[in-house]
C-alpha cells in the first residue's frame, strides 16, 4: 500500500510539474494599446510616450522605431493603459492610467485615489514629460600623439577640449586646443587657441552673447591674437525640434561687434574694430554613435572689408564604448593680411582619441 501511495504521489508531481511548465511556456498576453482620438474622428493606437509643449508623442506597432507627433489641441479622447504622470497646469501631478470620458474630458485612475478623477484635456499641461536637470553639462577631452626614433626623430602631440554648461537662461561654452610638433629637436609646429563665451537667453531662441578668443602661433609670428566680442544670437534648431535622424541636432548663428588685436613678434602690431559672425552645427546620429560638427568664427574689419580673419573647425566623432570616442578634425585658419614672411592659410588635420560626456536625460 505504501508503494502504491508513493507511485501516485510521484505521478501527481510529474503531472503538476508538466502543467506548470506548459503554463510557463504560454506567453503573457500583450498589454492593451493606448488610444488617441482626434477631432477628425480618426483614432491612433500605440503607446503614449509624452506630451510636452502642446505636442503628443506616440509610438505605434507599425513604426516602433519612429514617433508620431500630433497637436494636443487636436485630441478629443485619450486612453492610457500604463501608469504615467499627468501634470496639470495648476501644479498638481497625478500618476495613473486614464480612460476616455466625454469629448474633451479625461478620467484618470490614480492609485492613491479611489475611483477616478475627471479633468478637462485643456487643463493638462504635460504628460510623462522628460524632466531635465537644471544645468546640463556636455563636453569632451581628446588627444593624439605620434613619435618616431632611429633614422628620423619626429614628435607630434595635440590636445583638444570643449565644455558647455547650459541652464534655461544661460549657456557657458569653453573651447581649447594645443598643438606641438618637432623634428630632430627642431620646433616645427606650436599653436594654442582658446575661446570662452557666455550666452544670456532672452527668449527660448534669442540670446545675447559675450565672447573672448585668444590664440598664439609661433609660425605665424604671432605672440597673441585677441578678439573680444558681443552681440545677438539665435538658436535656430535645438534638441527635440525634429524627430528621427534630426532629433538631436542643434544649430545657432551669431553676429556682433568685436575689438580685434594682433601682437606680433617681428611685425607691427595691429588692432581694429571688426564684426564677428559665427555659426555652430552639432549633429549626433545613430544614438550619438556618430556626431558631425562644424564651427566657425569670421572677423571682417569694419574699416576695410578686404581685411578679415576666419577660423573654422569641421569634424566627425565616433563613439567607441560608453564615453570613449575617436575623432577626425580639420581646422582651417585664414588671415587676409598675415605678417610679412608668413602665409595666409593654415590647415590642421587631427586624429584623436579621448572621452566625451553628456548629462542630458534621454528616453
Amino acid at each position: 500500500m505504501k508503494h502504491l501511495f508513493a507511485v501516485l504521489t510521484l505521478c501527481t508531481a510529474i503531472l503538476c510539474g508538466g502543467a506548470a511548465a506548459h503554463a510557463a511556456d504560454v506567453p503573457a498576453p500583450a498589454p492593451p494599446l493606448d488610444a488617441v482620438t482626434l477631432k477628425d474622428g480618426s483614432t491612433i493606437y500605440g503607446e503614449v510616450i509624452e506630451m510636452a509643449a502642446g505636442v503628443l508623442v506616440m509610438k505605434t506597432p507599425s513604426s516602433p522605431d519612429s514617433a508620431i507627433k500630433v497637436k494636443w489641441s487636436e485630441v478629443v479622447k485619450l486612453a492610457v493603459n500604463h501608469p504615467i504622470p499627468f501634470h496639470l497646469k495648476e501644479g498638481s501631478v497625478l500618476v495613473g492610467t486614464a480612460t476616455a470620458g466625454a469629448d474633451g474630458q479625461l478620467n484618470i485612475q490614480s492609485e492613491p485615489l479611489k475611483g477616478s478623477l475627471t479633468v478637462p484635456l485643456d487643463t493638462i499641461g504635460s504628460v510623462n514629460p522628460l524632466v531635465q536637470p537644471p544645468v546640463i553639462y556636455t563636453g569632451s577631452l581628446t588627444g593624439g600623439f605620434s613619435q618616431t626614433t632611429g633614422n628620423s626623430h619626429l614628435k607630434n602631440a595635440s590636445v583638444l577640449g570643449d565644455f558647455v554648461a547650459r541652464s534655461e537662461q544661460l549657456r557657458l561654452s569653453i573651447n581649447g586646443r594645443y598643438v606641438y610638433g618637432e623634428n630632430a629637436n627642431t620646433l616645427i609646429a606650436r599653436n594654442a587657441r582658446g575661446t570662452i563665451k557666455l550666452d544670456f537667453f532672452i527668449t527660448k531662441r534669442f540670446y545675447w552673447f559675450a565672447s573672448a578668443y585668444v590664440e598664439n602661433d609661433r609660425f605665424q609670428d604671432l605672440k597673441m591674437r585677441t578678439a573680444l566680442a558681443s552681440g545677438p544670437g539665435y538658436q535656430f534648431i535645438d534638441r527635440g525640434d525634429f524627430s528621427g535622424i534630426l532629433k538631436d541636432m542643434t544649430f545657432y548663428t551669431e553676429t556682433g561687434v568685436s575689438f580685434f588685436n594682433e601682437d606680433f613678434r617681428m611685425a607691427d602690431d595691429q588692432s581694429s574694430i571688426r564684426a564677428r559672425i559665427s555659426m555652430k552645427l552639432n549633429w549626433p546620429i545613430l544614438d550619438d554613435r556618430i556626431t558631425f560638427y562644424h564651427y566657425n568664427e569670421f572677423y571682417p574689419s569694419l574699416q576695410n572689408a578686404s581685411n578679415y580673419f576666419l577660423t573654422m573647425d569641421n569634424g566627425v566623432r565616433f563613439k567607441i564604448w560608453e564615453g570613449f570616442v575617436s575623432g577626425i578634425q580639420v581646422t582651417t585658419r585664414y588671415n587676409s593680411r598675415p605678417a610679412p614672411g608668413t602665409g595666409d592659410t593654415d590647415n590642421l588635420y587631427l586624429f584623436t582619441l579621448g572621452y566625451s560626456f553628456d548629462t542630458t536625460k534621454k528616453r
